[in-house]
Parts: C-alpha cells; sequence; structure tokens
C-alpha cells in the first residue's frame, strides 16, 4: 500500500515536510483550492513552489478548483508524479490531455455522490482515480464508509475495462479504515500522520506493519 502524506491540517508546514521528508512515505499529497470549487483556499501557488526546499518526495497534486489548466501548467514545473483534477470541474479531458503533454500522471477525482460510471469515458486518459470519502475542501473530517463499497465497485469496473489504472483514496484515513481499503493502492493521509509525535509511526500503521 502506498501513502501520500497531506500537509493540509499542518500548523507548521516547512517542518513537518522537512519530518516527512526523512519518512518512507511515498508523495507529498498537495491539496490546491482556488475558494470556488470548493469554499476554502489553500497557500497561493507563489508559496507552494517553495516546497522543494523542504522534501524531495514526490508530489501528488490535487487540484480543487473550477478551471484546473490555468493551474496544471504551474505544478508541472514542480517535482510532480501525479496531477489530479475533479470530474466535477470543465473541459475535463482537455485538462486531462494537457497533464499528459508535461510526462506526469494524469488523475480524476470523484466526490462522494459521483456515479463510478461517469469515470468510463475517460479511462484511456488517467492513470489514477482519486475517491473522495469526505467532503472535498477542508482537512480532519470524518471518513465516509460509504467510500469503502465505492472502492469496491471502482475496482470491480476497472477489471470489467481491463484498465490498469491506481485508486487512490482520500479523507479521514486512519489505521482502522486502511484495513478496510484493501483494493486501494494509494492512501491519502494527512492529521492522522500530522497530528503525532511519530510520522513514520503513523505510516507503518497505515501500511498494516503495526
Amino acid at each position: 500500500m502506498k501513502i501520500s502524506a497531506s500537509f493540509l491540517s499542518s500548523y507548521n508546514i516547512a517542518a513537518d515536510l522537512i519530518r516527512l521528508n526523512d519518512t518512507d512515505v511515498d508523495y507529498i499529497h498537495v491539496d490546491f483550492m482556488d475558494g470556488k470549487f470548493v469554499k476554502n483556499k489553500t497557500l497561493p501557488f507563489r508559496q507552494m513552489k517553495h516546497i522543494y526546499e523542504y522534501t524531495s518526495k514526490r508530489l501528488d497534486v490535487h487540484l480543487m478548483v473550477e478551471k484546473p489548466k490555468k493551474w496544471i501548467a504551474k505544478f508541472a514545473t514542480l517535482n510532480t508524479e501525479f496531477i489530479t483534477v475533479h470530474i466535477e470541474t470543465e473541459d475535463v479531458l482537455s485538462s486531462l490531455e494537457q497533464i499528459h503533454t508535461y510526462g506526469i500522471k494524469a488523475g480524476l477525482s470523484l466526490k462522494l455522490e459521483t456515479p463510478i460510471e461517469e469515470v468510463v469515458p475517460y479511462l484511456p486518459y488517467i492513470d489514477l482515480i482519486l475517491v473522495m470519502s469526505v467532503e472535498p475542501g477542508m482537512g480532519g473530517q470524518a471518513f465516509q464508509e460509504e467510500a469503502i463499497k465505492k472502492v469496491k465497485e471502482l475496482k470491480k469496473l476497472l477489471k470489467k475495462y481491463k484498465a490498469m489504472i491506481e485508486i487512490s483514496v482520500d479523507g479521514g484515513i486512519n489505521q482502522d479504515n486502511a484495513k478496510k481499503l484493501k483494493d486501494a493502492d494509494i492512501l491519502v493521509s494527512g492529521n492522522y500522520i500530522t497530528s503525532q509525535e511519530d510520522f513514520q509511526k503513523q505510516i507503518d500503521c497505515l501500511r498494516g506493519r503495526l
């Protein structure tokens, strides 16, 4: 199981990024919000672009914005593995194609209420599906159990279409619900990791090592 660590709930982002860099976490999950697609706004890009100063981990960028295309080019300049856009936004296909022009893996995110069948037309264009297990836009929310069923159904759908696409789950992830998400490939966790003293121990718990 891969782990992508979010700093959305961090009080000292620079310090937490440095500490995460000393763990074996797979990715740093970067939530970027415009205050339009979701109510909250995150740090502006002029500050986000300095992430590389604190970590050499690859970035897993989640764009919670109405118009992803203008931000894709900016985040493509960083040490980025994935850029994920929401299926509920405009020009989805064009955004996915744009991501691939930079040699970056393209992800598609679904809100809890969005039917998984909506991803089918985009399967040839994506490398990752990000299932939201909370309402996007705020850290520290409680995990919604219906996400477990959604991940299982998505796994079956991908098998049906013979699609080699990774499944990621984001929102309220902890040791208990991680055990129920064996069909996922990546778990995104923020507060569960960064609210504790020993980041590596929390990551080990999510991986099922402890």
